[in-house]
């Protein structure tokens, strides 16, 4: 045993089920976790300066972090960890081989270890930077708020394994899509006036106000991020319905097949996971260092300057954010909705070159989307279209980037799924029963889908953030995959735990959304 295993040995964890855990069980494990990490979101952390909790809010989402409280770190550490183990594995600078039960085991302690440490490093950073401010100079309480942060990050890594091993999906991911729907839900429905203002901050009650005050214009441009997050959802759906679908047979039974599903977004919303947390760790790190430099409250630093609020004002932090403009916004929802109507009625008229409909769509987005803003709002800046392209590089190439080291460290790679193949008594239809062969197949589709995914889910979600949409585009985008993804894995691995009266509330619970799912899907099918 080495020195790596007897350290993770001694590691608190959380044990696997040593039984078979029926989907009710799996699914009362996860609403637990779900609810308590509600609710340590709402603890405040003792003797914090409640000003500090405002400036680094909108680190929220996609961290799955509430600032001020227990759960102020939020996913931070996890995501972290795993990016610097991928890339340090990916490059062989760590040389593990992950398709061994080995390799497989010193990834997940390393992992485990490089967790805690982030744990403590960014409950330091948080507090010596000032992102989280004691109320008083006394140097116990600099400790105290230390180890509550620290804390607070162990305990997401704890609850993280719960719903991994005796819940339903990844507990990262539901971390993320419960504070994105709760945003959503507040964005959209709070009736509340802020200080000094006489609108609602909720985008329905504000339209309502606006169009009392007969300010027409005003009131349909507030419903713009309601319109850009139903589209973004709608075009998400359709685009994960998407695949290419290999046929297998059973080697020992005769007359029996099925299709081997491979997904256009096949590394799912890992990729945008981690580079979305990457550029919120490098702004995060830029507005830590920042110092005050002028009256007005401006701090400068590594990555560039930041108002009073956290938002970057210039330098290389611009670059890391997407430009939010009514100019924008109303260019890029132009071009979305002119997709997406194209890519329904390509569906509805059964048209077979669907992706043809969609290039020509983007062409024609592009020529609306500047007569309807140069005849409205304007058109963007110059300087917001340097920062729309360079925020859309960047995100594109880190996905593109993380979903070619994720299929090599997940067992998503060829051979991988060809040993699951294999190990499931299939073959490929008119070759002979043989790993090699249908490694040599899949070869032909993985290599190239992990890099069509990785660029096609980072394009889409550069896109959704400049529409504005609640929530943000990313966050939506990582949302809809996760319910989606939720939704797949309880139709596939528990449908035989299901009580039939469970199956009731669950059909009326989904109806609406499978409804939309299963429609997508028969659109993709009619493209395949």
């Amino acid at each position: 045993m080495g020195v790596l295993d007897k350290i993770t040995g001694i590691l608190p964890g959380i044990s696997e089920p040593k039984t078979h855990l029926s989907f009710k069980s799996r699914l009362k494990w996860t609403g637990i976790i779900l609810l308590l990490f509600l609710v340590l979101g709402q603890i405040s952390l003792y003797g914090i300066d409640p000003v500090s909790k405002e400036r680094f809010q909108f680190y929220e989402l996609i961290l799955g972090s509430s600032i001020g409280s227990l759960m102020t770190l939020g996913i931070g550490p996890i995501v972290t960890a795993s990016i610097i183990l991928q890339l340090l594995v990916g490059s062989k600078i760590i040389p593990w081989d992950l398709k061994t039960p080995e390799g497989k085991k010193k990834f997940q302690g390393m992992q485990k270890l490089a967790v805690i440490f982030f744990c403590v490093f960014e409950a330091y950073a948080y507090v010596s930077f000032g992102a989280i401010s004691p109320s008083s100079a006394d140097t116990g309480l600099f400790v105290f708020l230390i180890v509550q942060l620290a804390f607070g990050g162990f305990l997401v890594l704890l609850m993280d394994e719960v719903i991994t091993k005796w819940g339903i999906g990844s507990g990262v991911s539901l971390f993320i899509a419960a504070n994105v729907t709760t945003t959503i839900f507040v964005r959209a429905f709070n009736p509340l006036t802020p200080p000094g203002e006489t609108i609602p901050a909720g985008i329905l009650p504000q339209f309502v106000a606006l169009l009392g005050l007969g300010e027409i214009f005003q009131a349909f441009a507030a419903l713009l991020p309601l319109i850009a997050t139903i589209i973004v959802f709608l075009i998400v759906v359709y685009i994960q319905a998407i695949k290419v679908e290999i046929p297998l047979a059973f080697g020992s039974i005769r007359g029996f097949s099925r299709r081997w599903p491979l997904n256009l977004i096949y590394t799912s919303n890992i990729p945008v996971i981690l580079i979305a947390a990457l550029l919120a760790n490098l702004q995060l790190l830029g507005n830590l260092s920042a110092k005050t430099v002028t009256e007005a409250g401006t701090r400068c630093g590594l990555f560039g300057c930041f108002d009073t609020n956290g938002s970057p004002v210039s330098g290389l932090a611009l670059f890391f954010n997407p430009p939010v403009t009514l100019p924008v916004q109303i260019f890029f929802i132009t071009i979305m909705i002119v997709v997406f109507v194209a890519a329904f009625m390509a569906f509805y008229l059964k048209y077979q070159r669907v992706h043809r409909v969609i290039l020509a769509s983007i062409v024609a987005g592009v020529v609306l989307a500047f007569l309807v803003s140069s005849f409205t709002v304007g058109l963007p800046t110059g300087e917001e279209g340097l920062r729309a392209l360079s925020y859309m590089l960047i995100l594109t190439g880190g996905s593109v980037i993380f979903s070619i080291f994720w299929v090599s460290t997940s067992g998503m790679d060829s051979r991988s799924v060809a040993e699951q193949i294999e190990g499931m008594g299939m073959q490929i239809p008119g070759f002979r029963r043989d790993p090699r062969i249908v490694e040599e197949v899949l070869q032909r589709y993985i290599p190239t889908i992990t890099i069509l995914s990785g660029l096609f889910i980072g394009l889409l979600a550069s896109v959704a953030d400049f529409t504005g949409a609640l929530g943000t585009g990313t966050g939506i985008l990582l949302t809809v995959m996760i319910i989606y993804n939720l939704y797949e894995n309880i139709a596939t691995r528990y449908v035989e735990d299901m009580h039939p009266s469970l199956w009731v509330s669950l059909f009326f619970k989904l109806s609406s959304s499978k409804l939309c799912f299963d429609v997508c899907r028969k659109a993709c099918f009619a493209t395949s």
